[in-house]
This record gives structure tokens, sequence and C-alpha cells, in this order.
């Protein structure tokens, strides 16, 4: 019996290559990604120089990838990953995300992260929705790239309020303290993984400290930043 071939999540068409996840008409006519700074993400001229918000303060961590803005269709398969617990989605969602960074290396000096870690939920909330969506991406980048995956590396240990719910300062007040290192990473380049990254607080607090812990870079990689 001849297996049944995969369909694109988008236009549901057979794949020749199903492990893509997405065909290569939809792919072409996915959201391009727009003139951002290459540190922080942000709008801004050029894409290979720092804006001037990050030359007058930097945010603690040294480039930023990221596939699109947040909007349709990525934001609606986003929340039917995330909320609607498909699973599935991670294997293509992950190759976008890998494409993208492949994409800014030819661009800009990216170097290739020893270490890859997923922004950690709290058990409580992990326990609720079942999986931590940024480690089943982690754990498919890794793999992709060549870095080793460290589940563990990262632990939360406060819970907090639900960070969309809150302004960026309140966000920024509501991480103090939430993160662990749990591994040594001096010397190390690190690549941080989230799903969408808004405010930049999370990833901010956790590079900060990845840096203090003595990390020779930390890079940012999500599929959207909301711009």
């Amino acid at each position: 019996m001849l297996p049944m071939p995969g369909c694109c999540w988008l236009c549901l068409m057979p794949l020749a290559l199903h492990q893509h996840g997405i065909c290569s008409f939809c792919y072409r006519q996915l959201p391009r990604h727009p003139a951002a700074c290459p540190r922080c993400g942000l709008p801004a001229v050029c894409r290979t120089e720092q804006c001037g918000r990050c030359l007058r303060r930097p945010p603690p961590w040294q480039a930023l990838c990221f596939v699109s803005g947040y909007q349709p269709p990525l934001s609606l398969l986003l929340t039917q990953f995330k909320f609607h617990r498909t699973t599935a989605l991670s294997v293509m969602l992950a190759r976008l995300i890998l494409l993208s960074w492949w994409h800014e290396r030819r661009l800009r000096p990216l170097a290739r992260p020893a270490i890859i870690m997923a922004v950690p939920l709290h058990q409580r909330r992990a326990w609720r929705r079942g999986f931590n969506q940024a480690d089943l991406l982690a754990h498919l980048l890794a793999h992709g790239c060549g870095s080793d995956y460290q589940p563990q590396a990262l632990r939360r240990v406060r819970a907090g309020n639900v960070q969309h719910q809150l302004s960026a300062s309140a966000r920024r007040k509501n991480l103090r303290g939430a993160f662990r290192l749990e591994i040594d990473v001096r010397g190390r380049h690190i690549a941080v993984v989230d799903d969408v990254v808004t405010t930049g607080s999370t990833v901010g607090e956790i590079s900060r400290l990845l840096m203090a812990a003595g990390a020779a870079s930390v890079q940012v990689w999500c599929l959207c930043r909301t711009l």
C-alpha cells in the first residue's frame, strides 16, 4: 500500500515532501520579514546595523531572529499549536524559524549556538497545558542546526501572572527572579527559543541571567515578533 501524502497546513494540498508541512506556493505567500533591527527586531531602516534604540540602550541579547510579525497566517497557526494542542505543527514552525536563521546568517555574522534552550513554563502551567510549545520547537531546532539541546537548563521557579495580560513595566516586575539556570554556560554561545516575542521582557530576563553566568553570546529565536 502506498503511504498517504502529507498535506499543506494552509491550503491542504498534498505535499511532495510531507515533513515540510507547507507547500512552496504557500511558503512564498507568507508575510515577508520586515526591515528590522538585527538586535532588537523592531522596525528599522537597516537589517545589518543596530538601530538607534539599541545603540542608546541595547537589550541584553546580541541578536534576535524571527520569521514575521505577529499576523495571519502564522498568528492563526500559533493559536492552533499553542491553545488547541495541534503539536504536529511544531515540525513546520521550527523549520520556518531555522530557515529564517540561516537567511540572517548569510546577511551578518551569527555564531552557531552551542546550546539551545527553551523559555520554560512554570510546572503548574505546563501541567495544565500538557506541553511547552517552546520546548517542542527548541528540540527540533537543535537537531536541525546540530546544537546541544538542554531541556532542563532553565527552570521557572516562580509562576507569576500571565504575561500577555500585563503592561510592559508590569511584565518586567513580574519576571524578576522567576528563572534559575541549572547548567554551566561559561564561554558558550546560546540560543533561547520562544514562540512570540512581544516586549522582550521574558527573553530579556533570561538573557541577563545567561550573560551574568558568563555566556559568550545570546541569540533569541522566535516565530513572530510583535512590531
